[in-house]
Formats: structure tokens, C-alpha cells, sequence
């Protein structure tokens, strides 16, 4: 579905996460909930994985909501980590073959990251974290539930911001591909590529180099972008001649799901 038309049509949100990546609800779930939301056209951009949008879309006819097929990698550009989401692909063995390195290095990375808090105290076990992994992808949220639910904080936030940000003691990189390299996994996949939430890289300068790049689109409307960032990001938009989208980044109830649009 081409992405120039969605945006006119508003009611939609094309940034939704599932239980195949680090989402709280399963694909079913979240068509379901933009449905009753009254959206019309909704993307599921699971990191690093398609999984999600096949039972999506079955749902989808149900609920008579069009549902993208979308994925969203995440990149690394002068030390800043940078996520490019993907429109309309589908699944090509170059794309296939990064899909599963990641997902095995996530694993391993889980396992060590499980290792460090038990290092630090504050000890859980692989089997405390899968209880809270619907989906059998283990990410971050899922180790921070199993760390609220042992009773060592009291929220996820809270386990990010002392134990799990970046340059945290629990802290563990994944693998990285380029901004370019990641803007032709999509290309080479069919589809577009647009640059996640640019307000959260904090330095325009990047987002201005970035946009440089063949990058499809900008991700101008997002939950943690501010009246000020929409204006700005619509003149950059602008500027280099690229698509403007929006999304919620919606992962559990505590984030507003869409609509996004010209009335945002």
C-alpha cells in the first residue's frame, strides 16, 4: 500500500510492536485494539522479524483493517544507535539470513545479560524471564519484567534506567548493521525505508546527514514527538523530498496507540 496515500487518509499508526518481537499482545490482539481505536491501516514493525504479520493479517479481515507488512532494524550511526523501519516487504533469503543472525545473537546476549544481574545481586534464571516471552524471542522487556516481578524495582522503567540502558552494568550491545546497509535489506525486500522517531537521536545534524542517505521517508509523528518536532521534521521532510509517516511505537497499554495523521 503505498505510503503517500495512507497519510491522507489518517487513522492509522504504522509503528506497532507484537509478542513476536518485545510487544505485550499478540498480533491478533494489537489488530484488534486499532480496530476498536477506529484506524484503518496499521503496520506491524516487530524488530528484527516478519513473524507477526501473517496472523495479523488474518485478523485483519475480521476486523476489515489493512495491516502493512513491516519490520524495524535497528542501526548504528556515529555512536548513536539509529532504527530504520521497513514498509511493505517481504521476506528475501539476504533478509531471511540477517533476520536469524540477529535473533541468535539476541539469544546469547539474553543469556548474558541474565549472567550480569545475577553477578550485581539481583538474581533471576532463563526460565523467570521465558514466562514473560509469548512470542519465544527473548528481549529486554521481558528480562526487566522478571526483575519487577522478583521484587528488585518496581517497574520496567525503573530496571531500564538503573540496570539495562546504554552504559548501564547490565547493559550488552547487539549486532548493528549500517543506516545504508539496512536501507538496502528493505529496498532489496520491496520495500520502503523510513527513519524511526528522529527527535529521540537528539542531534538534527545527524537526522540532516541521514536524510541524505536513500532513505524513503521520516517517521514525523511518533507519541514522544512534540507539536515543535512535527513542524521541524515536516520541513526537513520537505527539504529532501521524503514521505512523512507516523507511529505510535506501541509495545504495551502504556503507550498511546495512534491514530496519527494531518489532525495530529
Amino acid at each position: 500500500m503505498d505510503l503517500r496515500e495512507i497519510i491522507k487518509q489518517n487513522f492509522f499508526d504504522l509503528h506497532l510492536h507484537t509478542t513476536a518481537s518485545d510487544g505485550s499482545f499478540t498480533p491478533s490482539e494489537i489488530v484488534e485494539k486499532a480496530a476498536k481505536k477506529g484506524l484503518e491501516v496499521i503496520a506491524i514493525t516487530d524488530h528484527d522479524t516478519l513473524d507477526g504479520v501473517a496472523e495479523a493479517r488474518l485478523k485483519a479481515i475480521e476486523c476489515n483493517i489493512t495491516v502493512i507488512s513491516g519490520i524495524e532494524l535497528t542501526t548504528k550511526y556515529k555512536g548513536r544507535n539509529i532504527d530504520i523501519l521497513g514498509y511493505n516487504v517481504h521476506a528475501t533469503q539476504q533478509l531471511e539470513e540477517v533476520m536469524k543472525r540477529i535473533q541468535t545473537h539476541r539469544m546469547t546476549r539474553a543469556n548474558k545479560i541474565i549472567e550480569k544481574f545475577c553477578q550485581i545481586g539481583i538474581v533471576i534464571s532463563k526460565a523467570d524471564v521465558e514466562k514473560h516471552s509469548i512470542g519465544g524471542v527473548i528481549a529486554r522487556p521481558h528480562i526487566a519484567k522478571a526483575v519487577v516481578e522478583k521484587g528488585y524495582a518496581n517497574s520496567q522503567q525503573e530496571v531500564f534506567d538503573r540496570y539495562l540502558g546504554d552504559g548501564k552494568p547490565c547493559a550488552m550491545d547487539k549486532i548493528f548493521l549500517s543506516p545504508m546497509q539496512a536501507i538496502n535489506l528493505i529496498h532489496q525486500a520491496g520495500g520502503q525505508a523510513v527513519l524511526a522517531h528522529p527527535a529521540l537521536i537528539r542531534d538534527d545534524n545527524i537526522v540532516r546527514e541521514l536524510m541524505q542517505l536513500p532513505l524513503d521517508g521520516i517517521e514525523v509523528w511518533h507519541r514522544k514527538h512534540k507539536k515543535k518536532d512535527i513542524k521541524r521534521y515536516k520541513k526537513i521532510a520537505k527539504q529532501y523530498g521524503k514521505i512523512i509517516t507516523g507511529g505510535s511505537d506501541f509495545h504495551y497499554d502504556g503507550h498511546h496507540m495512534g491514530d496519527f495523521g494531518y489532525h495530529a
